[in-house]
């Protein structure tokens, strides 16, 4: 039973259209023909605590098709000041003109090593993954995973035993994606209250 002070959404519009929900914002890479293609995604995710990464696509776009005939996809997590070159890769095409050539060539790119495809350069993490699985079947859309084959971390953001969380956030801020269509930087954060002797 709902809380007295919820409203009832209209399932005949998609709950993501209805309210605000956080999202980590990423590049997809992928080898289009004899080019390459970057698309934005916020529907992505770690799959478990193992080396999978999986993120929401539609067969109607090229990301999806490129990944199954190339076998891999990269993953490029931009930095805050990232935020421009991020947003061009979500230029659109027009019929019969590829976005790919003059928005590729505009933007600071590095080739990745063990899949054909490329990484933004000012990224704080990138990831090479090779396809693992693609289920189809949530309505007009895919969950394209793959298994993690290489990845490059900006020292700033390495998690590491001796440093202080807060203070990292605070100096590099994590660009996060607020569905639909808004963006923030995240640098303020608190330790979790997780119950005594908690394990994940």
């Amino acid at each position: 039973m709902k809380t007295a002070s919820l409203k009832t959404l209209d399932l005949s519009v998609p709950v993501w259209d209805q309210t605000f929900v956080v999202a980590p914002l990423v590049v997809v890479g992928t080898r289009e023909g004899d080019r390459y293609d970057m698309a934005p995604k916020h529907m992505v995710t770690p799959l478990g605590f193992d080396n999978f990464f999986g993120f929401v696509c539609t067969p109607d776009h090229s990301t999806y098709h490129n990944a199954i005939k190339q076998k891999g996809f990269t993953v490029s997590f931009p930095k805050p000041d990232g935020l421009t070159a991020t947003a061009l890769t979500a230029s659109p095409r027009s019929k019969g003109i590829s976005k790919i050539k003059p928005v590729i060539d505009a933007l600071p790119t590095v080739k990745a090593e063990r899949v054909d495809a490329l990484l933004l350069e000012d990224a704080y993490l990138q990831l090479e993954c090779s396809l693992f699985k693609i289920i189809d079947g949530f309505g007009r859309n895919s969950l394209i995973t793959g298994t993690i084959k290489a990845a490059y971390i900006d020292p700033a953001y390495r998690r590491e035993s001796d440093l202080d969380e807060q203070e990292q956030l605070r100096e590099s801020g994590l660009l996060t994606y607020i569905a639909p269509g808004r963006f923030t930087v995240i640098k303020d954060t608190y330790n979790f209250p997780y119950p005594k002797d908690f394990r994940r």
